[in-house]
């Protein structure tokens, strides 16, 4: 075994720690968006509107995510899709990301789990928590410790730690009882319907305009989460090419017509302004004088709040065991429980952070810095399918890592050392140089090395891409542009966006019919980079502080413990007569360590055992 490398018998242990949760766990994540998106109707009832760009954007990121679990189907998610395409110090800080947006995604669901209980009862639980232990009015803190909420996170850490077994029923319960109570919500709340309540008298449908649309669609972006935890499940899933996108184009269109369906009765029942925003959809049929239609939709969004919970706790410790088995985070997660086959150290670590967030912090700050962070996420995801694209890739049977370039790397990391599915064969033509049909029209851009102009016009993108957000978001307001200087620097950045794009596509890329490939590379990947960067625009200066400064500390991980830990500085150098590799036979999330002779001295071997 090769010095450094996880060993077989904990990546083994690990794949079976969970069974795969396929379309539940990513519907589940999504369906609990309206318990406590209700809250964030800053758009008015224009929230549907915010809603359906919300679900765009994340169609776009889904198509990605599709991708990379059909050529990646390990453990890891974003993380890992970012290290085999950018490195690791990028991977790093994406996997640091991820930890954040289940962290506090965990920790805002239990803060509406709590409101919604509370609601049940009358709000005794509040009224009784401010009496006896006291409140406060500090930013970004709760009115109250919020003691129901950490509870709740602590009892899904636990049922999460002992086993798939113990949870995964319920995570498939109450994602049909979710289902089963916003149908009743849809169909009773357009009975109770009132066009009035969209009436200028009562504010209008979109009394902010187009801002609130934007800026609402920001603010509950991350209502749309679900579909990476099919991406992160993808190692357990029988056909990953076919079940990974299918199971994501349904959990995002169920989730988006229910999220649309249910704001669209919620803001006809009763006016907008005046919905309780701690628990909002129970508050419109109590207000109806239909208090037993209330309970039971308090009692469903709780239900699919604890699906929500089991998934995120399902997800979590898998990151950090895919960021520690590489050695860039503690070691100390990358054990698993002999028993219960579950990485009980990162489980339980992180459910006490996250019970600690959701006893103090407010669910407004928890949902702004949840959107940013899932945006940025997204963001990169996006960039690497375009890497990935003109990359080129070792050949499977090639033990050597692939030819360096402007846009390839080393492949000397455990993750590095995953077999791509799908990776170019040697008779296909090379990615990353233009196309010959092009050569006569462009061939001054054929003089550079394969993949440089490619990084170039990729860089170009990005920052056009960046000028273009802070343009349209910044260009009227902070800004004070003149009309006609906002219309021409907008011309301008969008030129120069849709030149890059015209020059990555005039470059070869890698594609392969028998696995799920985005269409119309690069703009599909670059238009949601666009509106990913737009929408993050839209979130307040707090909130990119507080980002920042979760950066810093991530940071300081990286160079602190994790760039001195990692396989790839660990590994053993190689000795004159033999090199270390790792292979993944048969795609097996096991490593087999093999020692590769000289030519001169390798035996014969059989091409059946080297994929």
């Amino acid at each position: 075994m090769a010095r450094g490398l996880p060993s077989m018998a904990s990546l083994t242990s690990l794949r079976r720690c969970l069974p795969h949760t396929g379309l539940t766990s990513g519907v589940g994540c999504m369906v609990a968006g309206p318990s406590i998106a209700n809250r964030l109707l800053s758009a008015g009832p224009a929230v549907l509107l915010s809603f359906g760009v919300a679900a765009v954007a994340s169609l776009l990121a889904a198509l990605c995510y599709a991708e990379f679990g059909a050529r990646v189907p390990r453990t890891g998610s974003a993380y890992l899709f970012t290290y085999v395409s950018m490195g690791e110090l990028w991977a790093f800080l994406i996997g640091w990301n991820v930890l954040l947006e289940y962290i506090i995604g965990g920790a805002a669901v239990a803060r509406a789990w709590s409101g919604y209980l509370d609601s049940m009862f009358s709000h005794s639980v509040r009224n009784f928590t401010e009496t006896h232990v006291g409140s406060w009015q500090v930013p970004l803190l709760g009115h109250y410790p919020d003691f129901l909420a950490a509870g709740i996170i602590l009892l899904a850490s636990a049922f999460v730690s002992c086993g798939a077994r113990v949870s995964s029923w319920l995570n498939h319960a109450f994602s049909a009882i979710s289902l089963l109570v916003i149908l009743f919500i849809v169909i009773l709340g357009f009975i109770l319907a009132q066009p009035h309540n969209w009436s200028a008298e009562e504010g209008g449908f979109a009394p902010f305009g187009f801002s609130g649309v934007m800026a609402g669609t920001a603010f509950c972006f991350y209502a749309f989460v679900g579909f990476d935890v099919i991406a992160a499940s993808s190692e357990e899933a029988q056909n990953p090419r076919r079940s990974v996108p299918l199971a994501i184009a349904i959990s995002l269109a169920i989730a988006a017509g229910a999220y649309i369906l249910v704001s669209t009765v919620l803001t006809l029942m009763v006016p907008w302004h005046s919905l309780d925003p701690d628990s909002a959809l129970a508050d419109a049929f109590y207000r109806r004088g239909y208090r037993w239609a209330g309970f039971i939709v308090a009692a469903g969004s709780i239900c699919a709040m604890n699906t929500v919970l089991l998934s995120l706790f399902f997800s979590l410790p898998r990151i950090v065991y895919a960021m520690a088995a590489d050695g860039l985070f503690f070691q100390v997660f990358a054990r698993v429980h002999p028993r219960t086959q579950v990485p009980v150290a990162g489980t339980l670590a992180f459910g006490l952070l996250t019970a600690f967030l959701a006893l103090l912090l407010d669910l407004e700050s928890l949902v702004q810095f949840l959107s940013l962070g899932t945006l940025l996420i997204y963001t990169f995801v996006a960039t690497s399918i375009i890497v990935l694209r003109f990359q080129k890739s070792s050949p499977p049977s090639s033990p050597g890592p692939a030819s360096p370039g402007p846009l390839t790397k080393q492949h000397s990391s455990f993750s590095d050392h995953l077999q791509l599915e799908g990776t170019t064969h040697t008779s296909l033509p090379e990615p990353g140089k233009l196309q010959p049909a092009l050569r006569p029209y462009l061939g001054f851009l054929d003089g550079y090395s394969p993949g440089a102009v490619v990084t170039w016009a990729l860089g170009v993108m990005l920052a056009s891409a960046i000028t273009i957000g802070c343009v349209l978001v910044f260009g009227n307001s902070t800004l004070h542009l003149p009309h006609w200087g906002y219309i021409l620097l907008l011309l301008l950045t969008s030129v120069v966006f849709l030149l890059s794009l015209l020059v990555l596509g005039a470059h070869q890329q890698q594609y392969r019919e028998d696995l799920f490939q985005i269409p119309m590379v690069p703009l599909i990947p670059a238009l949601s980079i666009l509106l990913n960067i737009c929408l993050m625009l839209k979130l307040s200066y707090l909130t990119w502080v507080r980002f920042s400064i979760w950066l810093l500390m991530g940071l300081a991980v990286y160079f602190g413990y994790g760039i001195r830990h990692s396989k790839e500085n660990q590994r053993e150098l190689p000795g004159p007569n033999s090199t270390h590799y790792v292979v993944f036979p048969r795609g097996s999330l096991e490593e087999t360590v093999q020692a590769v002779q000289p030519p001169s001295q390798a035996p014969a071997q059989d091409p059946g055992h080297m994929e």
